[in-house]
């Protein structure tokens, strides 16, 4: 199956929503072996003026994958994600990733380039904190390009 090129242009709506807790900033830091103490004592995080913990600044890719998996898994996308290489990822952050918000993620799909027998797909998250009522707070965006790698490569 071919990459759609259509799918340039196209929206997926936020969905599910994630809860960051303490310990998900805890894990993560660890993992990436993050080492400020803000990512993992409250009252230092307080000190630097947050409200609680501060999430690493790459802790947005659980968020942005999320909303990755909608285009992956849209049959109308033509993506075997067997055949898929990351090749980049940037972050532009608004403001810092905290213990207690609720995110979710827009995705968009900002540009489709035939490569080969392959395509590169570039998209573009734009993660939100939700907030009381229909508020919603720009946290991060997240720019992302994967290589679909065509039959025989």
């Amino acid at each position: 199956m071919t990459i759609n090129p259509d799918l340039q242009g196209r929206s997926y709506p936020a969905a599910e929503v994630y809860d960051v807790g303490r310990e998900k900033i805890r894990e993560f830091a660890r993992a990436v072996k993050a080492t400020h103490p803000a990512h993992f004592d409250v009252d230092a995080a307080k000190a630097l003026g947050h409200s609680d913990l501060v999430a690493p600044p790459t802790f947005a890719i659980i968020i942005a994958q999320r909303a990755d998996a909608q285009l992956i898994e849209d049959p109308d996308a033509g993506i075997d994600f067997s055949r898929v290489v990351h090749a980049d990822q940037r972050f532009t952050h608004h403001r810092p990733i905290l213990a207690g918000d609720r995110l979710v993620a827009e995705l968009h799909v900002d540009g489709v380039r035939a490569m080969g027998g392959g395509a590169m797909i570039t998209t573009r998250s734009e993660i939100f904190a939700l907030g009381d009522g229909d508020a919603r707070e720009a946290v991060t965006t997240t720019t992302s390009s994967i290589l679909v790698r065509g039959e025989g490569q």
